[in-house]
């Protein structure tokens, strides 16, 4: 059950962190939703290596923003040097 809710908070951190790094995203909707997952992921394991959440413990929504944003940076980075070459 804790994959799942990290899923579901996850999506909805991408929805939020799309409104809030607002601009032209190279993969749309789709892509940021599924970065927000991978944010979500990212700061529950993070914050368990780092002492913040117990192990089986989801970060929450607000970690699962600010990893989502973190991810959805270093996406455009790299997305954005990709098509100007």
């Amino acid at each position: 059950m804790g994959i799942l809710w990290t899923i579901i908070i996850g999506f909805l951190a991408g929805i939020v962190a799309k409104f809030l790094m607002p601009g032209r995203d190279p993969g749309g909707f789709i892509i940021t939703t599924l970065l927000g997952i991978a944010g979500a992921f990212v700061a529950t394991y993070l914050g368990a290596a780092v002492g913040w959440y117990r192990p089986g413990e989801g970060a929450g929504f607000i970690g699962a923003i600010v990893g989502a944003i973190v991810i959805l940076a270093i996406y455009r980075m790299i997305a954005g040097r990709r098509t100007t070459v």
